[in-house]
């Protein structure tokens, strides 16, 4: 709240208003950092998930010259429709893996495609919005780093209800977005590992450490670190709490309505707490 009514500088201004704002920004950007386990220069705010899905697969695209675009057909539009605008710009084949009435993928697959052109880029996301399938994004990403392919997950829809250490994640690229996690809309985060350098998607000033052009939304930035923070805080009981509720709707269902169904993996190991996709 203050920094919608009390902070009016430009976080890009040497004043002393500007200053304030500065250190704001770079607070929750630590924030953030340590509770993915990266450094703060591998977060880039953005104005939500859409962008930072953009800005990663255009320019990796484009600065690694890939050769090969691997996705899945259950990924949100701002995957698919990113890709399919890449793929005809570039004249490159982009590859929809198939898969199951679950929504599942199969890696050997996936391992089939990189063994014939490595210099690929992946993007599969983590959880599925619709139906709540998970995918292996451990298992994706030691697969994509064995074959040195760049894998960007849109990670959206599980920032804040799964924890992630980004050391034990062979990740090139992850995205969050505030109003996912009770934080405000207009808002969200490019993960980008250190190793991996981007040409920026917005130019004309040298904000977010000259990664994205544009005056700071300090408060929405502000906003989304401390939700963020809440979430990680909250996790075991936030998480539990969630299952239970899914669970006992299922049950629930099951018990009262005739032939009811369920679409996606339900299981608490193969899928979302948040969803649960039905068919009456």
């Amino acid at each position: 709240l203050p920094y919608f009514t009390e902070f009016q500088g430009n976080p890009s201004s040497i004043h002393h208003h500007g200053r304030v704002l500065r250190a704001a920004i770079e607070k929750s950007r630590k924030t953030v950092a340590d509770l993915l386990h990266c450094s703060p220069s591998e977060i880039v705010f953005t104005s939500g998930g859409t962008e930072a899905d953009n800005y990663a697969l255009k320019c990796a695209a484009n600065d690694y010259r890939v050769k090969q675009l691997i996705t899945s057909p259950t990924e949100h539009h701002a995957v698919t429709h990113t890709l399919e605008q890449i793929a005809k710009e570039k004249n490159i084949p982009l590859v929809w893996l198939s898969v199951d009435k679950k929504g599942n993928i199969d890696l050997k697959e996936l391992e089939e495609y990189l063994k014939k052109e490595p210099n690929t880029l992946i993007s599969l996301m983590h959880g599925n919005n619709e139906i709540g399938t998970l995918h292996p994004i451990e298992a994706i990403a030691d697969l994509a780093k064995s074959y040195g392919a760049i894998y960007h997950s849109d990670t959206v829809q599980t920032m804040g209800h799964f924890l992630f250490n980004t050391q034990n994640l062979n990740i090139d690229f992850m995205v969050g977005s505030a109003h996912k996690f009770y934080g405000p809309k207009g808002i969200g985060f490019l993960y980008r590992n250190a190793e991996k350098s981007l040409t920026p998607l917005i130019c004309g000033g040298s904000q977010e450490r000259n990664q994205r052009a544009g005056t700071e939304n300090v408060a929405g930035i502000v906003g989304l670190a401390k939700a963020l923070e809440l979430c990680y805080r909250d996790y075991s009981i936030y998480h539990k709490h969630l299952w239970n509720l899914k669970n006992l709707f299922q049950s629930e269902l099951l018990r009262l309505i005739p032939n009811v169904s369920f679409n996606g993996e339900i299981s608490e190991e193969k899928s979302l707490p948040t969803v649960l996709n039905v068919t009456f």
